[in-house]
Protein backbone atom coordinates (compact mmCIF):
# COMPACT_ATOMS: atom_id res chain seq x y z
CA UNK A 1 0.00 0.00 0.00
CA UNK A 2 1.60 3.50 -1.31
CA UNK A 3 2.63 5.88 1.59
CA UNK A 4 -0.22 8.68 0.49
CA UNK A 5 -3.05 6.16 0.63
CA UNK A 6 -1.94 4.80 4.00
CA UNK A 7 -2.11 8.59 5.17
CA UNK A 8 -5.67 8.63 3.52
CA UNK A 9 -6.70 6.29 5.44
CA UNK A 10 -5.63 7.51 8.44
CA UNK A 11 -7.55 10.68 7.58
CA UNK A 12 -10.68 8.97 7.64
CA UNK A 13 -9.83 7.31 10.54
CA UNK A 14 -9.60 10.64 12.83
CA UNK A 15 -12.33 11.19 15.32
CA UNK A 16 -14.10 14.52 14.74
CA UNK A 17 -14.50 16.61 17.36
CA UNK A 18 -16.73 19.88 17.88
CA UNK A 19 -16.14 22.09 21.11
CA UNK A 20 -19.34 23.73 22.23
CA UNK A 21 -18.45 26.89 24.84
CA UNK A 22 -19.23 30.31 25.33
CA UNK A 23 -15.64 31.20 26.44
CA UNK A 24 -12.75 31.69 23.91
CA UNK A 25 -10.24 30.67 25.83
CA UNK A 26 -11.72 27.74 26.37
CA UNK A 27 -12.85 26.52 22.76
CA UNK A 28 -8.71 27.76 22.14
CA UNK A 29 -7.19 25.50 24.66
CA UNK A 30 -9.19 22.50 23.83
CA UNK A 31 -8.52 22.93 20.24
CA UNK A 32 -4.80 23.21 20.84
CA UNK A 33 -4.54 20.03 23.12
CA UNK A 34 -6.71 18.20 20.95
CA UNK A 35 -4.61 18.92 18.08
CA UNK A 36 -1.75 17.02 19.58
CA UNK A 37 -2.95 13.79 19.18
CA UNK A 38 -3.06 12.39 15.55
CA UNK A 39 -5.98 10.29 16.06
CA UNK A 40 -8.34 13.71 16.97
CA UNK A 41 -9.51 16.32 14.62
CA UNK A 42 -11.40 19.82 15.98
CA UNK A 43 -13.58 20.44 12.85
CA UNK A 44 -15.12 23.32 14.76
CA UNK A 45 -15.74 25.40 17.55
CA UNK A 46 -19.15 27.00 18.88
CA UNK A 47 -20.03 29.64 21.31
CA UNK A 48 -23.85 28.80 21.60
CA UNK A 49 -26.21 26.07 21.37
CA UNK A 50 -27.54 27.76 18.21
CA UNK A 51 -24.63 28.01 16.66
CA UNK A 52 -23.49 24.82 17.69
CA UNK A 53 -26.60 23.20 16.22
CA UNK A 54 -25.54 24.61 12.72
CA UNK A 55 -22.54 23.41 12.94
CA UNK A 56 -23.79 19.82 13.87
CA UNK A 57 -25.20 19.68 10.59
CA UNK A 58 -22.90 20.76 9.03
CA UNK A 59 -19.72 19.43 10.29
CA UNK A 60 -21.44 15.56 11.43
CA UNK A 61 -18.93 15.26 14.23
CA UNK A 62 -18.23 12.12 16.08
CA UNK A 63 -17.74 13.60 19.55
CA UNK A 64 -19.40 16.78 21.09
CA UNK A 65 -17.91 18.55 24.07
CA UNK A 66 -20.50 20.64 25.62
CA UNK A 67 -20.26 22.96 28.31
CA UNK A 68 -23.33 23.52 31.14
CA UNK A 69 -23.86 27.43 31.80
CA UNK A 70 -23.80 29.05 27.90
CA UNK A 71 -26.13 32.39 26.56
CA UNK A 72 -29.60 31.93 25.35
CA UNK A 73 -29.57 27.83 25.84
CA UNK A 74 -27.87 25.94 29.01
CA UNK A 75 -26.04 23.04 27.92
CA UNK A 76 -28.52 20.69 29.65
CA UNK A 77 -31.31 21.99 27.80
CA UNK A 78 -29.35 21.43 24.68
CA UNK A 79 -28.32 17.94 25.29
CA UNK A 80 -31.85 17.07 25.79
CA UNK A 81 -32.46 17.99 22.37
CA UNK A 82 -29.19 16.39 20.59
CA UNK A 83 -30.50 13.26 22.44
CA UNK A 84 -33.82 13.55 21.52
CA UNK A 85 -33.51 15.07 17.77
CA UNK A 86 -29.54 13.57 16.77
CA UNK A 87 -28.43 11.19 19.45
CA UNK A 88 -24.38 11.36 19.37
CA UNK A 89 -21.68 10.90 21.96
CA UNK A 90 -21.31 14.04 24.06
CA UNK A 91 -19.15 14.69 27.02
CA UNK A 92 -20.07 17.20 29.50
CA UNK A 93 -17.45 19.95 30.43
CA UNK A 94 -18.34 21.00 34.04
CA UNK A 95 -16.52 23.35 36.16
CA UNK A 96 -15.50 22.14 39.76
CA UNK A 97 -18.69 23.78 41.69
CA UNK A 98 -20.32 21.72 44.44
CA UNK A 99 -23.55 22.09 42.51
CA UNK A 100 -21.53 21.00 38.96
CA UNK A 101 -22.26 17.29 40.59
CA UNK A 102 -25.88 17.43 40.32
CA UNK A 103 -26.04 19.23 37.23
CA UNK A 104 -23.58 16.29 35.83
CA UNK A 105 -25.59 13.22 37.22
CA UNK A 106 -28.51 14.95 35.40
CA UNK A 107 -26.34 14.93 32.05
CA UNK A 108 -25.63 11.63 32.52
CA UNK A 109 -29.25 10.76 33.06
CA UNK A 110 -29.73 12.47 29.75
CA UNK A 111 -27.73 10.89 28.17
CA UNK A 112 -24.25 12.24 27.71
CA UNK A 113 -21.36 9.64 27.77
CA UNK A 114 -18.77 11.34 29.87
CA UNK A 115 -17.91 14.64 32.27
CA UNK A 116 -15.12 16.02 32.93
CA UNK A 117 -13.56 19.14 35.05
CA UNK A 118 -12.42 22.31 33.37
CA UNK A 119 -8.57 23.13 34.03
CA UNK A 120 -8.67 24.59 37.61
CA UNK A 121 -6.82 24.61 40.94
CA UNK A 122 -7.10 20.39 41.47
CA UNK A 123 -6.43 19.94 37.36
CA UNK A 124 -3.95 21.54 35.31
CA UNK A 125 -4.19 21.77 31.38
CA UNK A 126 -1.80 18.69 30.82
CA UNK A 127 -4.04 16.50 33.16
CA UNK A 128 -7.25 17.85 31.99
CA UNK A 129 -5.90 17.44 28.14
CA UNK A 130 -4.79 13.83 28.67
CA UNK A 131 -8.67 13.13 30.20
CA UNK A 132 -9.87 14.51 27.75
CA UNK A 133 -7.94 12.78 24.96
CA UNK A 134 -8.83 9.51 26.71
CA UNK A 135 -12.34 9.84 27.16
CA UNK A 136 -13.16 11.41 23.51
CA UNK A 137 -11.25 8.11 21.86
CA UNK A 138 -13.28 6.27 24.79
CA UNK A 139 -17.10 7.74 23.75
CA UNK A 140 -16.12 7.61 20.04
CA UNK A 141 -17.10 3.84 20.48
CA UNK A 142 -19.52 4.04 22.98
CA UNK A 143 -22.20 2.18 22.99
CA UNK A 144 -25.69 1.61 24.98
CA UNK A 145 -28.35 -1.15 24.23
CA UNK A 146 -31.50 -1.97 25.62
CA UNK A 147 -30.26 -5.04 26.84
CA UNK A 148 -27.67 -3.35 28.88
CA UNK A 149 -30.52 -0.43 30.16
CA UNK A 150 -33.09 -2.98 30.92
CA UNK A 151 -30.07 -4.47 33.05
CA UNK A 152 -30.76 -1.51 36.00
CA UNK A 153 -34.08 -2.92 36.65
CA UNK A 154 -33.15 -6.24 37.96
CA UNK A 155 -34.73 -7.80 40.93
CA UNK A 156 -32.81 -7.76 44.36
CA UNK A 157 -30.49 -10.91 44.75
CA UNK A 158 -31.04 -12.70 47.84
CA UNK A 159 -27.62 -14.06 49.67
CA UNK A 160 -26.80 -17.29 50.35
CA UNK A 161 -28.68 -19.44 53.98
CA UNK A 162 -24.87 -21.11 54.38
CA UNK A 163 -21.30 -20.18 53.64
CA UNK A 164 -21.08 -16.47 54.28
CA UNK A 165 -20.42 -14.65 57.96
CA UNK A 166 -21.13 -11.80 58.40
CA UNK A 167 -17.92 -11.03 60.25
CA UNK A 168 -15.62 -12.53 57.62
CA UNK A 169 -12.90 -10.41 56.03
CA UNK A 170 -13.96 -10.37 52.63
CA UNK A 171 -13.99 -7.17 50.29
CA UNK A 172 -15.01 -6.35 47.27
CA UNK A 173 -13.31 -4.34 45.09
CA UNK A 174 -14.58 -2.10 41.85
CA UNK A 175 -13.09 -0.05 39.54
CA UNK A 176 -14.75 1.80 36.27
CA UNK A 177 -14.16 4.30 33.62
CA UNK A 178 -16.87 5.65 30.71
CA UNK A 179 -20.34 4.05 30.90
CA UNK A 180 -19.62 3.15 34.53
CA UNK A 181 -21.83 4.80 36.79
CA UNK A 182 -25.28 3.35 34.93
CA UNK A 183 -23.10 -0.11 34.94
CA UNK A 184 -22.56 0.18 38.66
CA UNK A 185 -25.55 1.31 39.18
CA UNK A 186 -26.97 -1.89 37.56
CA UNK A 187 -25.12 -4.23 39.83
CA UNK A 188 -25.66 -2.08 43.75
CA UNK A 189 -29.70 -1.98 42.78
CA UNK A 190 -29.89 -5.78 42.77
CA UNK A 191 -27.14 -6.85 46.20
CA UNK A 192 -28.86 -7.75 49.07
CA UNK A 193 -27.89 -5.16 52.20
CA UNK A 194 -25.89 -7.67 54.06
CA UNK A 195 -23.33 -7.55 51.14
CA UNK A 196 -19.31 -7.76 52.59
CA UNK A 197 -18.21 -3.98 52.19
CA UNK A 198 -17.34 -2.71 48.63
CA UNK A 199 -15.02 -0.29 47.04
CA UNK A 200 -15.28 1.16 44.14
CA UNK A 201 -13.31 4.13 42.06
CA UNK A 202 -15.11 5.67 39.30
CA UNK A 203 -13.07 8.11 37.15
CA UNK A 204 -15.24 11.23 37.98
CA UNK A 205 -14.74 14.73 38.31
CA UNK A 206 -14.67 16.72 42.00
CA UNK A 207 -17.79 16.81 43.95
CA UNK A 208 -19.19 14.47 41.29
CA UNK A 209 -19.03 11.16 43.07
CA UNK A 210 -20.65 12.41 46.11
CA UNK A 211 -23.71 13.08 44.65
CA UNK A 212 -23.63 9.48 42.75
CA UNK A 213 -23.40 8.09 46.05
CA UNK A 214 -26.15 9.77 47.78
CA UNK A 215 -27.93 9.04 44.56
CA UNK A 216 -27.77 5.19 44.56
CA UNK A 217 -28.17 5.42 48.57
CA UNK A 218 -31.65 6.61 48.15
CA UNK A 219 -32.34 2.91 45.29
CA UNK A 220 -30.11 0.49 46.55
CA UNK A 221 -30.61 -1.86 49.99
CA UNK A 222 -27.11 -1.30 51.14
CA UNK A 223 -25.68 1.71 52.71
CA UNK A 224 -23.41 4.14 50.44
CA UNK A 225 -21.49 7.26 50.46
CA UNK A 226 -18.55 8.68 49.59
CA UNK A 227 -15.57 7.34 51.84
CA UNK A 228 -13.93 9.40 54.41
CA UNK A 229 -10.17 9.31 55.48
CA UNK A 230 -9.84 6.41 57.88
CA UNK A 231 -13.34 5.48 57.14
CA UNK A 232 -13.90 1.86 59.00
CA UNK A 233 -15.17 -0.53 56.53
CA UNK A 234 -18.04 -2.63 57.64
CA UNK A 235 -20.36 -5.02 55.81
CA UNK A 236 -23.29 -3.47 54.36
CA UNK A 237 -21.30 -0.61 53.18
CA UNK A 238 -20.44 0.55 49.82
CA UNK A 239 -17.61 3.65 49.94
CA UNK A 240 -16.80 5.46 46.67
CA UNK A 241 -13.80 7.22 46.43
CA UNK A 242 -13.67 10.61 46.11
CA UNK A 243 -13.32 12.45 43.19
CA UNK A 244 -9.80 14.20 42.47
CA UNK A 245 -8.36 11.67 45.34
CA UNK A 246 -6.70 8.31 45.89
CA UNK A 247 -8.46 5.57 47.69
CA UNK A 248 -6.53 2.67 49.59
CA UNK A 249 -7.35 -0.34 51.64
CA UNK A 250 -5.26 -0.54 54.68
CA UNK A 251 -6.02 -3.19 57.87
CA UNK A 252 -5.14 -2.46 61.53
CA UNK A 253 -5.98 -4.73 64.84
CA UNK A 254 -9.53 -3.67 64.44
CA UNK A 255 -9.81 -4.57 60.82
CA UNK A 256 -10.35 -2.40 57.30
CA UNK A 257 -10.51 1.13 56.90
CA UNK A 258 -9.74 3.22 54.00
CA UNK A 259 -7.30 6.36 53.61
CA UNK A 260 -8.52 8.48 51.48
CA UNK A 261 -5.23 10.96 50.14
CA UNK A 262 -3.83 13.30 47.66
CA UNK A 263 -1.22 11.67 44.84
CA UNK A 264 0.08 12.05 41.60
CA UNK A 265 -2.23 11.07 38.89
CA UNK A 266 -2.16 7.04 37.91
CA UNK A 267 -2.56 6.41 34.37
CA UNK A 268 -3.91 10.41 34.13
CA UNK A 269 -6.51 9.45 37.17
CA UNK A 270 -7.19 10.63 40.24
CA UNK A 271 -9.38 8.40 41.72
CA UNK A 272 -7.21 5.23 40.30
CA UNK A 273 -8.26 2.02 40.12
CA UNK A 274 -5.00 0.84 40.16
CA UNK A 275 -4.48 2.25 43.51
CA UNK A 276 -7.37 0.98 45.03
CA UNK A 277 -6.71 -2.80 43.58
CA UNK A 278 -3.22 -3.33 44.44
CA UNK A 279 -3.85 -1.80 48.52
CA UNK A 280 -6.74 -4.70 48.45
CA UNK A 281 -4.29 -7.49 46.51
CA UNK A 282 -1.95 -6.90 49.46
CA UNK A 283 -4.17 -6.11 52.60
CA UNK A 284 -7.09 -8.42 52.09
CA UNK A 285 -5.28 -10.99 49.52
CA UNK A 286 -7.26 -14.27 48.73
CA UNK A 287 -10.48 -12.85 50.58
CA UNK A 288 -11.04 -10.34 47.79
CA UNK A 289 -13.09 -10.26 44.82
CA UNK A 290 -11.80 -7.55 42.23
CA UNK A 291 -14.30 -6.47 39.18
CA UNK A 292 -13.39 -4.33 36.60
CA UNK A 293 -16.33 -2.57 34.52
CA UNK A 294 -16.32 -0.31 31.33
CA UNK A 295 -13.98 1.99 30.10
CA UNK A 296 -11.02 3.00 27.95
CA UNK A 297 -7.30 2.90 29.42
CA UNK A 298 -5.25 0.34 31.83
CA UNK A 299 -6.04 1.88 34.86
CA UNK A 300 -6.43 -0.72 37.43
CA UNK A 301 -5.65 -3.94 34.75
CA UNK A 302 -2.43 -4.30 36.43
CA UNK A 303 -3.98 -4.31 39.93
CA UNK A 304 -6.27 -6.95 39.13
CA UNK A 305 -3.74 -9.34 37.88
CA UNK A 306 -1.51 -8.55 41.39
CA UNK A 307 -5.66 -9.37 43.40
CA UNK A 308 -5.57 -12.66 41.30
CA UNK A 309 -2.04 -13.62 42.15
CA UNK A 310 -3.03 -12.83 45.68
CA UNK A 311 -5.57 -15.32 45.06
CA UNK A 312 -8.62 -13.12 44.85
CA UNK A 313 -11.01 -14.04 42.35
CA UNK A 314 -11.25 -11.53 39.58
CA UNK A 315 -13.76 -10.35 37.61
CA UNK A 316 -14.14 -8.45 34.23
CA UNK A 317 -17.33 -7.31 32.56
CA UNK A 318 -17.55 -8.83 29.05
CA UNK A 319 -17.78 -7.29 25.50
CA UNK A 320 -21.22 -7.51 24.49
CA UNK A 321 -22.47 -5.57 28.01
CA UNK A 322 -19.82 -2.89 27.90
CA UNK A 323 -20.32 0.68 27.08
CA UNK A 324 -16.71 0.79 26.15
CA UNK A 325 -14.37 -2.42 26.19
CA UNK A 326 -11.50 -0.91 27.04
CA UNK A 327 -10.36 -1.81 30.82
CA UNK A 328 -11.72 -5.22 30.40
CA UNK A 329 -10.42 -5.99 27.10
CA UNK A 330 -6.45 -5.28 28.53
CA UNK A 331 -7.70 -7.01 32.07
CA UNK A 332 -8.39 -10.34 29.88
CA UNK A 333 -5.33 -9.84 27.54
CA UNK A 334 -3.36 -9.63 30.41
CA UNK A 335 -5.12 -12.91 31.95
CA UNK A 336 -6.33 -10.57 35.38
CA UNK A 337 -9.66 -11.88 35.30
CA UNK A 338 -10.70 -15.27 36.69
CA UNK A 339 -14.04 -14.69 35.43
CA UNK A 340 -15.43 -12.98 32.14
CA UNK A 341 -19.39 -12.39 33.05
CA UNK A 342 -22.33 -10.26 31.20
CA UNK A 343 -22.93 -7.15 33.23
CA UNK A 344 -26.64 -8.73 34.14
CA UNK A 345 -25.21 -11.70 35.31
CA UNK A 346 -22.90 -9.60 38.01
CA UNK A 347 -24.90 -9.38 41.10
CA UNK A 348 -25.65 -13.17 40.98
CA UNK A 349 -21.92 -14.12 40.01
CA UNK A 350 -21.10 -11.95 43.56
CA UNK A 351 -23.54 -12.79 45.61
CA UNK A 352 -22.61 -16.50 44.63
CA UNK A 353 -19.47 -16.33 45.37
CA UNK A 354 -19.98 -15.74 49.16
Amino acid sequence: MSEKMSGMMAMEQKIKVLIVDDAAMVRRIFAQELAKDPLLEVVGAAPDAFIAREKIVELKPDVLLLDIEMPQMDGLTFLEQIMTNCPMPVIIVSSLAKEGGSVALRALELGAADVIAKPGPSYSVKDMSEQLIEKIKAVAHYKKNKNFLAATHGSVMELPIQGWDDDSSKIIAMGAATGGPEAISSILTRLPAGMPPILIVQHMPEFFSKVLADRLNHICDLEIKEAENYEKVTSGKVLFAPGNKHMVLQRNKDGYVVLVKDGPLVFHQRPSIEVLFRSVAMYAGKDAIGLILTGLGKDGVQGLLDMKNAGALTIAQDEASCAVFGLSREAIALNAASKIIPLEEIPRALVNSL
